[in-house]
């Protein structure tokens, strides 16, 4: 099925070809007489825009768009549903971990899935010979993988400092024992920072992700220390000396959740670049309905107007030669993931999975403490291969909606967790966040196209 989409940025016509990926920047001629399915017959068009446009012009573009047609740049025909259907059939090999290496936290966030680092059971640290276990479990997983992702996770990885140094020492025997390269990453609330931390991190971190929710009054309203007071004066110079000490071959996001609390969220990603943050994501929380800090569709004009302001600034930045880069407008309109990624996402289940303190094993760190989705442990391996056969079916050619959407190879049918949690069901993409991903879609495209070869 061929698809295309349209959409207008600051005054700018673009016109996506779905299944090509190409990107158009067209005039407004061009963008009028392009239908979403098909081009409809000349006369008709002519017909129906002939208030508007000349005949001679409409014929013009016309033909032109009928160039872009047959060199495959326009109404191309989706050629990746066999790709999707047979990759059932694959043997499933893991690439990426998840290690909790802590179920607990010096923080209480408002906001937290993880139910303040309890997972909905008891705070405990992860025994060193747990994570051992787990190396060697995705090492004998992994197939003929050779590069492993290990995402230190909690609750707050950080208060397990000394059991990380075994674990990741262990790692880097093992990787050279099995020809394997591991490298690990790290999501942080800064708050237990100090020297030697920064300095081993720096060391053994491929990627940092340091949790900050942006200006101090809206830090500190929810991203709150056990008394309740805001945490914003203590973790900020530590984020500030921990960016300091990265050069620039090595990873590291300035990371922020906004709420109900901040709909006008611009102002926090903007606070973080202006303080010189580099890389910068905040991104939505994601609640249940009846919690007072949920995103609602009543929100979502307001929040579309925060990503066209940050856009507007991030061109003017670019023209400055002062700009950042933000997580969900990173796009690469000529390259980008494999068409495998593209279609499944994640991996969640069968690619990635996560491993809990007592190393039981779930499909992904949202899922964790639900037991319906626990998958096995490391000592038996994973037991439930159902499971595992049903997230890898759940790609976006069995997700109904997504299978007419203009955005599906960008968004590869959302969160599994999301989708879950919101409908029950990992088929049904979650609503709300869709509609936001469209619109950072159509920025990211618009900012690539503005900024590229500039």
């Amino acid at each position: 099925m061929s698809l295309i989409h349209k959409f207008i940025q600051d005054g700018e016509y673009y016109v996506i070809d779905v299944n090509s990926g190409a990107v158009h920047v067209v005039d407004e001629i061009v963008y009028d007489l392009l239908d979403n399915s098909s081009l409809k017959n000349k006369e008709d068009l002519i017909e129906t825009f002939k208030e508007k446009y000349s005949r001679e012009d409409i014929e013009e573009v016309y033909n032109e768009i009928q160039s872009l047609i047959q060199g495959g740049t326009l109404y191309t025909d989706d050629l990746y549903e066999e790709i999707a259907m047979n990759g059932g059939q694959s043997e499933p090999y893991i690439k990426a971990l998840c290690l909790n290496i802590i179920h607990d936290c010096n923080l209480r966030c408002k906001y937290c899935f993880a139910d303040e680092g309890e997972y909905h059971g008891a705070r405990k640290p992860m025994p060193v010979e747990v994570g051992k276990k787990a190396i060697d479990f995705v090492i004998k997983n992994s197939g003929p993988r050779k590069n492993i992702e290990v995402d230190l996770f909690g609750g707050e990885p950080l208060m397990a400092f000394d059991m990380i140094k075994e674990i990741v020492a262990y790692a880097k025997i093992q990787e050279k024992i099995y020809n394997k390269a591991i490298r690990f990453t790290m999501t942080t609330n800064a708050t237990l920072l100090n020297d030697e931390v920064m300095q081993y991190l720096d060391e053994n971190m491929g990627n940092i992700v340091l949790s900050i929710d942006g200006r101090k009054s809206v830090n500190d309203k929810v991203r709150v220390k056990v008394d309740g007071s805001g945490s914003y004066d203590r973790i900020l110079p530590k984020i500030k000396e921990m960016v300091d000490r990265r050069d620039k071959s090595k990873q590291y996001y300035v990371r922020g959740t906004f709420t109900r609390e901040n709909t006008d969220f611009f102002e926090d990603i903007k606070h973080m670049a202006d303080l010189g943050f580099k890389e910068i994501s905040i991104e939505p929380v994601v609640l249940p309905d009846n919690h007072e800090l949920s995103l609602r569709e009543e929100d979502l004009l307001v929040i579309f107007e925060q990503y066209d302001k940050l856009y507007t600034d991030m061109i003017q930045r670019h023209k400055d030669g002062n700009e950042f880069k933000f997580y969900h407008f990173n796009i690469d309109l000529q390259g980008g993931p494999c068409v495998y990624k593209r279609i499944a996402g994640c991996g969640a289940g069968h690619e990635y999975i996560a491993v809990t303190p007592d190393g039981d094993i779930y499909p992904c760190h949202q899922f964790v403490g639900n037991t319906d989705f626990l998958m096995g442990d490391i000592y038996n391996g994973i037991t439930n291969t159902k499971m595992v056969q049903e997230f890898k079916e759940a790609h976006i050619y069995n997700k109904p909606t997504c299978t007419q959407c203009w955005a599906k190879f960008y968004c590869s049918g959302g969160c599994q967790a999301n989708n879950f949690n919101f409908n029950g069901d990992m088929h049904i993409p979650y609503e709300i966040g869709c509609k936001m991903q469209k619109k950072r879609i159509e920025c990211a495209i618009a900012l690539k196209a503005k900024t590229m070869n500039k």
